[in-house]
């Protein structure tokens, strides 16, 4: 019997790196492993046109999908990217803001209402702050809906696509912008352009720790027809993403240098008082706080339709573990 060809479609991370040299195999296929530094076009080829079998995808634009009956791809409990978004807000540094409760009455861009890091910023104001989300004028600009929105009463929205976020916030049009990456007069050192967090990571720690969401951006995705012709491949391509991680994990934690960043070593053992011993988990159990987190806050600003629940979203065989 022929081996089943997966063609995988993945960001460059240290923990896909052992599955994209081979080193792990999946077991019963062959695959071919593609990378592309900017995740967003994975998800706008995938989503769009299906080019891959197997694919990092958006989880705000899954859920979404799976909360409209859509049923194209189906999810495996692997979070290629994970990230907690308080580093993510960027204001004028003249607007007068210093809190999150500041950005109520402003004008803030964000480059897709469904974007998975803006869902969690808007449900952080909301949720954390207190602050109501309909006293914001919202400006989706930078890049075009690729899932349909409802939204709720009351939250405005404009829409200019072919605007940039970034010369909208230098010009004065938005106050702040929320962005899963810095707007480009941030990285030139813009200096009217400003975290709204002096110290986001201890912001983000202290959220991570408060509230048990450790936010989850991407997914792996599946196309449903890959699966409806060899189930079996949905637990064998998790087992693979999961060895992967794991002896990524274990490099980390060695003494030897990983990656070439000083220290390394100490900050991911450091994580460890945090996280516990796996500091990147997998799996729906060890993140059903961050899921329903997330699905809650999509549903209440019009990403999801219903309110989805976290087994909905991933292969029914990966939702249980064997264990011996």
């Amino acid at each position: 019997m022929t081996k089943p060809h997966l063609t995988i479609a993945l960001g460059h991370y240290d923990h896909v790196t052992d599955l994209v040299t081979g080193r792990v195999g999946v077991n019963g296929a062959s695959v071919n492993c593609v990378q592309f530094d900017r995740p967003a076009e994975i998800h706008f080829r995938f989503i769009l046109h299906k080019d891959f079998d197997v694919a990092e995808m958006s989880l705000g634009k899954h859920a979404s999908m799976v909360s409209q009956g859509v049923r194209d791809f189906v999810a495996l409990p692997v979070f290629t990217s994970r990230l907690p978004r308080h580093s993510s807000i960027y204001v004028r540094a003249d607007a007068g803001l210093r809190t999150p409760s500041d950005l109520a009455g402003k004008r803030v861009g964000v480059p897709e209402w469904a974007q998975t890091a803006a869902v969690y910023l808007r449900g952080m104001l909301a949720h954390t702050y207190g602050v109501d989300l309909r006293s914001i004028e919202w400006v989706q600009a930078g890049r075009t809906e690729k899932v349909d929105l409802r939204l709720p009463e009351g939250l405005r929205v404009v829409s200019e696509p072919e605007r940039n976020l970034s010369d909208m916030l230098v010009n004065g049009e938005l106050d702040a912008v929320f962005a899963a990456h810095p707007p480009e007069a941030f990285r030139a050192g813009h200096p009217n352009v400003v975290r709204l967090f002096d110290n986001a990571l201890a912001a983000e720690q202290d959220y991570v720790k408060t509230t048990g969401v450790f936010p989850i951006m991407h997914v792996v995705a599946v196309r449903k027809a890959v699966l409806e012709r060899d189930p079996w491949l949905a637990m064998n391509l998790f087992t693979a993403f999961e060895q992967a991680k794991n002896n990524s994990l274990k490099r980390m934690l060695s003494v030897a240098a990983a990656v070439p960043v000083p220290w390394a070593y100490e900050h991911a053992r450091a994580q460890t008082a945090l996280f516990g011993k796996d500091i990147w988990p997998y799996g729906l159990d060890a993140n059903r706080a961050t899921l329903d987190a997330f699905l809650q806050f999509a549903f209440e600003q019009g990403v999801c339709h219903r309110r989805v629940a976290p087994e909905d979203l991933f292969a029914p065989q990966t939702l249980k573990r064997f264990t011996t």
